[in-house]
């Protein structure tokens, strides 16, 4: 299993040119693709400050989103939750800890174009 970022879920979704080769060619290899549930928020979250839209209701658009092949819908954890809270050398943003306290729990690799999850160096990363 990989884990899709929130970006790397809606552009794989919306089948959106933002996504890299090398993100679409791991998904697309993947036999398993993690959606973790705080992405749902987080695109709930999105939609609702204006900074994305879709053609259909987000709820919706989520419920559908997580019914594509391979998706699996990950919940959390309390083992999560505590690393989440306590990584050392990390930036503030909640949904961040979750996804990268997530690969690390369950030793996967994360999609993700955000730098400072690159740059944290302490997880595997697909862009």
């Amino acid at each position: 299993m990989i884990l899709l970022d929130t970006h790397a879920w809606i552009w794989w979704v919306t089948e959106s040119m933002h996504l890299s080769k090398q993100a679409a060619q791991a998904i697309a290899q993947a036999d398993r693709l993690g959606v973790h549930i705080i992405s749902c928020w987080e695109v709930a979250m999105l939609v609702e400050k204006g900074r994305i839209g879709f053609n259909r209701d987000v709820a919706e658009w989520v419920d559908l989103a997580l019914q594509r092949p391979k998706v699996t819908l990950v919940p959390f954890e309390p083992k999560t939750a505590v690393l989440a809270a306590s990584l050392k050398d990390f930036h503030g943003d909640p949904a961040d800890r979750f996804l990268v306290a997530t690969c690390l729990t369950h030793n996967i690799p994360l999609v993700t174009k955000d730098q400072k999850i690159h740059d944290w160096q302490q997880i595997s990363v697909i862009w």
